[in-house]
């Protein structure tokens, strides 16, 4: 795969949209293609839908500072949109097909099927389903080592990162090709076996499970606990990741707190995995003993810890919470 390779995505509808506009920003031509049979009519009003979605999204990333106005029109020159009956042509010319049809399995294999036999041998094809198993799609492709999952979050073109699932057919080779590919339009790729939700969409569940619940329990109102999101629960996983963030505290003291809310809230979802317990007894607290989830062995963590506050200062700035200190008498 060239790294301008020419782009096919299966839909015209937001996911298909979302990922035209990242491609075509990065340098890269897209085609939609419409994969239901319309009238000439309704194709065209959908092309007009698709296109004029797009321009609206360049032109509000100009006023949002990340292009000019003059860059909207030859933006835009990059995307098109083509019918079913067109499809031969735009995939054979693809290097890669994103397929983004709605979430129902037996859709996604016929017009996954239908592009396999449509496009050269080589060329990649994923789907960005985000609830389906690569193994339960890859059967209806011809030759599925080049087929994998490509999950990308909403919205597409703004969200850096993307989950790459292989499945037991495909390639290594191609994982790392479609990494490269992603990161050569700025995305940030991490792969993840095949299994349901994920990496986000399983994190992110119970976490708005979690917060629904305490509105139903009147912990506190939505207003207040999105408040502790913003400022609290996502500042800090901002700079942090949450296995991280594990280790910085200390493994011992989640394996404590998680044991106390299971039993003053009387329920084993906040029991901590066996994991947990395995770092302490084998001494991989975190920071505090050089090893946790991740190696810090031989790492200078005066400036790791230095820079990771940097960034959260630079947090605070951003919402606009930074303040200097108070230096009168009292």
């Amino acid at each position: 795969m060239t790294n301008r390779a020419n782009i096919a995505c299966l839909g015209a509808g937001r996911m298909g949209r979302g990922i035209a506009v990242a491609f075509a920003y990065a340098g890269h031509r897209v085609t939609m293609i419409d994969v239901k049979a319309r009238s000439a009519e309704e194709f065209a009003k959908l092309e007009a839908d698709a296109l004029g979605e797009i321009r609206k999204t360049f032109a509000s990333l100009s006023k949002l500072g990340l292009l000019t106005e003059a860059d909207v029109d030859p933006l835009i020159a990059r995307v098109s949109a083509v019918p079913a009956s067109r499809s031969g042509a735009a995939l054979s010319d693809a290097g890669m097909v994103f397929e983004g049809v709605p979430e129902v399995v037996e859709l996604k294999r016929e017009v996954l099927g239908a592009a396999s036999e449509q496009v050269g041998p080589d060329t990649v094809i994923a789907s960005t389903t985000s609830t389906i198993l690569v193994d339960d799609l890859s059967g209806a492709i011809v030759n599925p080592r080049r087929f994998l999952n490509v999950h990308w979050l909403n919205p597409a073109y703004l969200i850096p990162l993307v989950e790459v699932s292989p499945g037991k057919a495909t390639d290594p080779a191609i994982i790392d090709e479609v990494k490269s590919l992603l990161e050569g339009i700025g995305k940030v790729p991490v792969v993840c076996a095949a299994t349901p939700g994920f990496i986000v969409p399983r994190i992110q569940a119970l976490a708005m499970n979690e917060a629904a619940r305490m509105v139903e329990e009147g912990v506190a109102s939505a207003e207040e606990i999105d408040k502790a999101i913003r400022y609290g629960f996502g500042f800090r996983y901002a700079v942090l990741g949450l296995l991280e963030f594990i280790d910085w505290g200390g493994g011992d003291i989640l394996y404590y707190a998680s044991r106390y809310l299971e039993g003053a809230l009387g329920s084993d979802r906040y029991r901590a995995p066996d994991v947990i317990s395995r770092n302490m007894h084998e001494g991989r607290i975190g920071l505090r003993t050089g090893a946790g989830f991740l190696d810090y062995s031989g790492m200078d963590v005066d400036a790791y810890r230095a820079k990771r506050l940097q960034a959260m200062v630079d947090l605070l700035r951003h919402f606009d919470l930074a303040r200097p200190p108070v230096l009168d008498p009292d």
